[in-house]
């Protein structure tokens, strides 16, 4: 009985008259979110909207958004990002959607490896994905000059250019699209598959007249979000865009911003308006196609593969060669680059060196690097899984009208790009702070409160369905017992959601520690993070340490990523990433 199992877990007894504890702890929890997501996550936005209409010098409506659009720079960087956005988008479904269908509707062998190895584009940061084709197809690429294969020396990079932009965001967002293609596949309704199969029909016409129309609505709302994605995308056009004159919105905006400072913040506030709008135009069509899979069967027996026969270990090399050459190669490529001593020595046995990875614990900037962004990281997932512990319960189990009102609200810096949501931290908190008098521009501060307002959701997420299977009866009983809030939080919801609290720190961990976008526009001399100097060892030409660099932030992310599949597996199968 729910009385007798929370009165086990609070140490007590029933008491003999029913009594109501006090709301104010529930009310303190309140004031602490809403401080939170308002002033962390809210306030950005919402000054940037301001900044972004206001009027001009002359006292013109709009005045700033209007000068900034009749300049050349701004209507050709919204047209590239367009281009790349929907070329990238084009190459996610098509890589995301045909993994999606040969995971869940053969019977290939090893789709459990399969499903990794299509997953890891997603798993590694944009700037480091940008690095390995780069280290991969250069003239100077160790793997290609040991095949006999590099471009002539002086080559331009082919992936120096629109193509190249497309390309590798293509690669990296795929895996959203087949995430949100295998969830559709999952949800197919086993029995008019079945119908079609008993009464004769052909496997091909099963997966082009009922399969496939299905998991349409599916496969593009995946495509909405990879658009989305590349909308915002900053460390594969900054890799990729900056060397090959490609210019895009998130590449101008950090370019005015690190050319003229805080004086340009009116101008970059105009152009990042855009990519909001954009970011919700595609929002708004994953929303509207997602309605359309409404009659899915979100609880029936999965479809059975279909059987490859013959043809199965033929299309089993193909699969296996296509994967290998888009997630395991380019990660190979800039582990060579790591091993050579210098750009341009040929890779063998004899120049084999690890004085690339030597250099990364003798540079101080190096060393700050690393410890800022282990430290920022850690305090993100730790305050973020506390925020989303404490708003879980109260949107879940206690149905607080002003707490589900913060659960949405804390989607929004998720959902703008990144560049948007850190040009809104500048503008709040270059200022001195009230009281205190002091700015948080140029410290660590400031990128602590971006990375707390960005990652709240993938923390919140998780645990809010770990809530969800809670039985409410069991606080309801602690509340009749006498137990306030915090206690009935601790003693009562802390046991049943605490491995997906901690699957969603270690998700929030993993995406905080290799993060660019953010840090790009934040960062100050004595604040580097790891997603930085990986930019600019690269951009300064040091190519082998950048790639060492690389290696060992890809090694702790997928460390990382193994530790949170396996608690999500186990305990809290919302986070899981396969």
């Amino acid at each position: 009985m729910p009385i007798s199992s929370a009165a086990d877990r609070l140490g007590l007894l029933p008491p003999l008259r029913m009594r109501w504890p006090s709301q104010s702890g529930e009310v303190f929890l309140l004031a602490g979110l809403c401080l939170y997501v308002l002033v962390v996550g809210v306030m950005p936005l919402g000054r940037l909207l301001i900044e972004a209409l206001r009027p001009g010098e002359d006292g013109q409506a709009f005045g700033i958004l209007f000068d900034v659009w009749q300049s050349r720079a701004a209507p050709r960087a919204l047209g590239n990002t367009m281009i790349a956005s929907v070329g990238a988008t084009m190459v996610s479904l098509l890589i995301g959607g045909l993994g999606a269908a040969v995971l869940h509707l053969t019977d290939i062998r090893g789709r459990t490896a399969l499903g990794f190895l299509l997953l890891l584009p997603m798993l590694i940061p944009p700037q480091i994905s940008a690095l390995a084709w780069i280290e991969l197809t250069g003239p100077s690429s160790p793997l290609l000059r040991l095949a006999g294969l590099a471009p002539p020396p002086g080559t331009a990079n082919p992936l120096y250019s629109m193509g190249g932009i497309i390309w590798v965001m293509g690669l990296e967002h795929a895996p959203l699209v087949m995430l949100a293609t295998l969830t559709s596949l999952r949800a197919l309704p086993r029995d008019l598959v079945e119908a079609a199969s008993v009464s004769g029909a052909r496997r091909t016409a099963i997966l082009w007249r009922i399969v496939l129309p299905l998991a349409r609505p599916g496969l593009l709302a995946g495509g909405a979000l990879a658009f989305v994605a590349a909308i915002g995308n900053f460390g594969v056009p900054a890799l990729l865009g900056i060397p090959g004159r490609v210019t895009v919105l998130t590449t101008l905006i950090y370019q005015r911003l690190t050319g003229f400072g805080p004086s340009a913040l009116a101008q970059v506030a105009s152009l990042s308006l855009v990519l909001v709008l954009l970011a919700a135009a595609g929002l708004l069509l994953r929303w509207l196609l997602l309605r359309r899979t409404s009659y899915l069967d979100r609880t029936g027996q999965p479809l059975d593969p279909f059987a490859l026969g013959r043809f199965r270990l033929p299309m089993e090399c193909v699969v296996w060669l296509l994967v290998l050459l888009i997630s395991v190669l380019p990660l190979l490529a800039l582990i060579a680059s790591a091993l050579v001593p210098a750009l341009g020595v040929r890779l063998s046995v004899a120049t084999l060196s690890l004085d690339n990875f030597g250099f990364l614990f003798s540079n101080a900037a190096l060393r700050r690097a690393f410890t800022n962004s282990f430290l920022l990281a850690g305090a993100a997932a730790l305050i973020s899984a506390l925020a989303s512990f404490i708003l879980g319960y109260l949107t879940t189990v206690r149905r607080n009208a002003l707490a589900r009102l913060l659960d949405l609200l804390a989607d929004a810096p998720y959902a703008v790009p990144g560049t948007v949501l850190a040009l809104g931290v500048i503008m709040v908190f270059l200022p001195p702070l009230p009281v205190f008098g002091v700015s948080l521009y140029g410290t660590a501060w400031i990128i602590l409160v971006a990375y707390l307002a960005r990652f709240l959701p993938l923390a919140l997420r998780p645990v809010a369905a770990s809530y969800a299977t809670m039985d409410p009866a069991l606080d309801e009983a602690g509340q009749i017992l006498g137990a306030r809030v915090p206690r009935r939080l601790v003693q009562l919801s802390l046991p049943s959601v605490l491995p997906a609290t901690i699957a969603g720190a270690l998700l929030v961990f993993m995406s905080a520690f290799n993060e660019l976008t953010l840090s790009a526009l934040l960062w100050s001399t004595g604040t580097e993070t790891l997603g930085v100097m990986v930019f600019f060892l690269q951009y300064e030409g040091n190519s082998p340490a950048a790639s060492a660099l690389a290696t060992v932030v890809v090694a702790v992310t997928l460390a990382v990523a193994l530790l949170l599949e396996v608690t999500a597996r186990r305990f809290a199968p919302s986070a899981s990433l396969l």
